[in-house]
């Protein structure tokens, strides 16, 4: 048996339902899987009935999007096991405000170069929390423009090396900032997917500023960096942590949950983290 830390469902950027996802996770193995939308508390309480439903553990979890001060770029902090959720919902919804006006902005300029609507693209993204790229490019698609949502139209749309793109990236918080808040939720703050952050070089940087763990094992972080993340993390002595990073059809190329994962030893290592937590927070009070 195995977990899969890192799946999102269609309340952000995934697409497939809450209920579909842990199914899904059941038929491929999985004993323990995690659901961490952006920006997005709303599927917890589902997932952990879903879970019982299925048996199989359902990790609460969130992925909270961050801005990098040093590259400008977005970077994501997961959070797991939060004990005071309502803790983290204002950097939430104030994440989520950011990227709906993002959003707008890059639906404006979409709507200028292709003879699509504003509906539809609505409509694609009907059950979302926000349009995400992925939804504006299935709206492509369905228009017949494209056949993929990842090819050589979203590499021009949304690529910032691309001169012709069309994106406006919010400015959320610091990574050190979301760190903090995840604590204060009671939540373990792991950094996601460093090697597509392109933030590896400071992970020590994010330690000092009380990073819990590293999603070590991702398809974006290539084997050399896999190699060399899990040697910090054993050096620093921190979580290890792992997923497929789970959309469904919004996924780039063929992923399913559990094409990344961790073993048993390391789901347990992050479970009990929790009470090396709660001990040390009983410690200072005392």
């Amino acid at each position: 048996m195995a977990g899969d830390l890192h799946c999102h469902t269609k309340l952000s950027d995934g697409s497939m339902g809450i209920g579909d996802v842990v199914s899904l996770a059941k038929k491929q193995g999985m004993s323990t899987i995690a659901i961490t939308d952006q920006d997005c508390l709303g599927g917890t309480e589902r997932g952990r009935i879903m879970g019982d439903r299925f048996g199989i553990t359902v990790v609460s979890g969130v992925e909270i999007s961050c801005t990098d001060p040093v590259s400008g770029r977005e970077v994501h902090m997961l959070c797991y096991l939060m004990e005071s959720p309502d803790r983290l919902e204002g950097l939430c919804h104030s994440n989520l405000l950011l990227r709906k006006r993002a959003s707008q902005y890059m639906l404006l300029k979409l709507l200028q170069r292709y003879p699509i609507s504003a509906e539809l693209v609505q409509e694609c993204a009907k059950g979302s929390t926000c349009v995400y790229p992925q939804h504006m490019l299935r709206a492509l698609m369905e228009s017949g423009i494209t056949d993929r949502i990842y090819g050589e139209v979203y590499e021009t749309l949304f690529s910032p090396d691309s001169p012709e793109n069309i994106l406006v990236q919010p400015k959320f918080p610091s990574p050190a900032e979301v760190i903090e808040a995840i604590h204060q939720s009671g939540g373990i703050a792991v950094l996601a997917h460093p090697g597509e952050s392109g933030v590896i070089d400071q992970v020590e940087a994010l330690i000092a500023a009380g990073l819990d763990g590293i999603e070590v094992y991702h398809s974006a972080n290539t084997r050399e960096e896999q190699k060399r993340l899990l040697a910090l993390a054993k050096n620093e002595n921190i979580l290890v942590t792992g997923g497929s990073d789970f959309r469904g059809m919004y996924g780039r190329g063929c992923v399913t949950i559990g094409r990344e994962q961790v073993n048993d030893s390391q789901v347990n290592s992050l479970l009990s983290y929790k009470s090396r937590m709660r001990r040390s927070r009983r410690q200072v009070v005392v």
